[in-house]
């Protein structure tokens, strides 16, 4: 049962992961914490669902679809909204954030009801045996394109001119707009590519969870851990710490119980606060964010 429980830990963590780059990047090259992360996580189950339900696309096939219309969304609110008051205060940008992610959640209420909805494709119930532990078919999808998709947003910040341009920005904003960098159009595509990663999340976790309204909530907690564990900014960092969360969590539903779970997380999110504040990856080009 330990094994089994490790195993199902360290899947789930591979979600958690991929659910946290697009917070902490945001986070770490904008200094805002845009508490909308998981409205888009949401989105991206709800897209995925009504594209099964409707048009009987397999989930893993509406991730592409999740991710481009998370994208468009994530860019536009950054360029209508978050743009205009990011250089005014951390409480503000936190207000306006809440409240995006109010107006989303209350839309879909209002389009879809408050009725929970499951995705459930044809290898849902399936598993495979491995060493004696039962690996389910959903989670181990879910971790390989939760860590697919992490390589590849990592990949594309350290070898393309658009990613050195958000890692400049991160640096040093004033320096960079003297090199010709537009910072106001290197945020919105920070935002953009952040609110794809939480769309694909939400393709990933509706045939994990149940899909409804307040679904992304259930990530806030676990996004905050991961982000401090694993340095601001850093997607290297969110993968490795997405596991380990994921793994001590399903250690203390194992040992302790499920309502020690939440706990124990919250425990680590303090422990790491105080012996290590910049997290196990955190990088010094993240300056006065990291």
């Amino acid at each position: 049962m330990l094994w089994q429980a490790t195993a199902n830990g360290l899947l789930l963590g591979g979600l958690y992961g991929i659910a946290t780059i697009g917070f902490s990047m945001v986070w770490g090259v904008m200094g805002v914490i845009n508490l909308a992360h998981t409205g888009f996580i949401m989105l991206g189950a709800y897209i995925t669902y009504g594209l099964f339900r409707f048009a009987g696309l397999d989930p893993i096939a509406s991730i592409p679809v999740s991710m481009i219309a998370m994208f468009a969304l994530g860019y536009a609110l950054q360029v209508l909204v978050l743009n205009r008051i990011i250089r005014t205060s951390l409480l503000l940008s936190l207000v306006v954030t809440f409240g995006i992610e109010l107006v989303m959640v209350d839309a879909v209420s209002i389009a879809f009801t408050s009725d929970v909805r499951s995705v459930n494709s044809s290898y849902a119930a399936s598993s495979i045996e491995v060493f004696g532990v039962l690996v389910p078919v959903v989670r181990l999808i879910a971790a390989g394109f939760s860590v697919t998709l992490g390589i590849a947003f990592f990949a594309f910040l350290r070898f393309t001119r658009a990613g050195q341009m958000i890692l400049a920005t991160a640096l040093d904003r004033e320096v960079s707009s003297l090199m010709g960098i537009n910072p106001e159009r290197i945020y919105a595509l920070t935002a953009g590519a952040g609110a794809a990663l939480a769309g694909a999340t939400g393709s990933l976790a509706s045939m994990l969870f149940p899909v409804m309204p307040g679904m992304g909530v259930t990530f806030l907690s676990a996004v905050f851990v991961i982000t401090v564990l694993g340095g601001i900014g850093s997607v290297e960092g969110c993968i490795v710490a997405g596991f380990i969360y994921g793994l001590v969590q399903a250690w203390a539903g194992y040992f302790l119980g499920a309502n020690y779970q939440e706990i124990v997380g919250f425990g680590l999110f303090l422990l790491v606060l105080a012996l290590r504040p910049q997290g196990l990856f955190g990088r010094a080009f993240f300056g006065e964010h990291a």
